[in-house]
């Protein structure tokens, strides 16, 4: 079932079957393809650090364009042996073990933080995006909440994912975080959606509409159709989050 997203025993699972292959899969694209929205928050010496890194080469990359020192985190322990082997001689890398609703940092230690379908990993499971439940709310809260502590008062916060404004948005846009909200698309075939929320600035008037929206007394679905299920990549195209 598409719930098997959210455990680390099976992504410990998986890295393992792929640890020989020479392409590695990248969720939403790779760098490249969003590069130029992410380089106008980069500047030298930018401290940065990467969420649920996975296997990908946007650690890598980041680091390329400026990002150093770069940090990157995923609780996958099979993951993190990988890349802590595979880019071991790249000065200025850490990869660590850790859960990002738990981040084992001292406040405003990055200047930019990102992430890429992680917050999407973690809402899999959800029957309805008009409605999602108050236990996945809280899981996206606790990550959020971290993510706003590790950054400076001006920092970035990147998240690319799926999600449309009209559904993600609320989730960022929440006072407490203390950062603005905005959103550009990229791609040809299939839109992804980059949100960035900068630390210190405020949010607009819709987007704290947006926000409050988000606490609206839950109804429960009724009867509506479960996910099917998947073992591949493409499960991501079976969830509207």
């Amino acid at each position: 079932m598409v719930m098997m997203y959210r455990e680390r025993d099976y992504w410990d699972s998986r890295y393992k079957e792929e640890h020989d292959q020479t392409e590695k899969y990248d969720w939403f694209g790779s760098y490249r393809d969003f590069r130029d929205l992410v380089r106008r928050h980069i500047k030298p010496g930018t401290r940065g650090l990467v969420l649920g890194c996975g296997t990908s080469s946007l650690s890598v990359d980041l680091h390329r364009d400026g990002v150093d020192p770069i940090v990157s985190i995923d609780y996958s322990p099979v993951c993190i042996k990988e890349m802590e082997q595979k880019h071991a001689g790249i000065p200025d890398m850490t990869w660590l073990v850790m859960d990002a609703r738990q981040l084992e940092f001292p406040d405003a230690s990055f200047d930019f933080i990102i992430e890429k379908g992680t917050l999407d990993a973690m809402m899999v499971g959800e029957r309805d995006p008009w409605r999602v439940t108050p236990e996945t709310v809280a899981v996206i809260d606790k990550v959020l909440s971290e993510v706003s502590r590790v950054l400076t008062p001006t920092g970035c916060f990147i998240s690319v994912t799926f999600s449309p404004p009209h559904f993600r948005t609320r989730h960022y846009a929440q006072p407490e975080y203390d950062w603005s909200v905005s959103c550009d698309t990229y791609g040809r075939d299939f839109h992804y959606f980059l949100y960035t929320m900068r630390k210190g600035q405020e949010l607009t008037v819709r987007d704290q509409e947006r926000g409050l929206s988000l606490h609206a007394p839950y109804i429960g679905p009724e009867t509506l159709p479960t996910l099917a299920e998947t073992n591949d990549e493409e499960f991501l195209y079976n969830i509207h989050i």
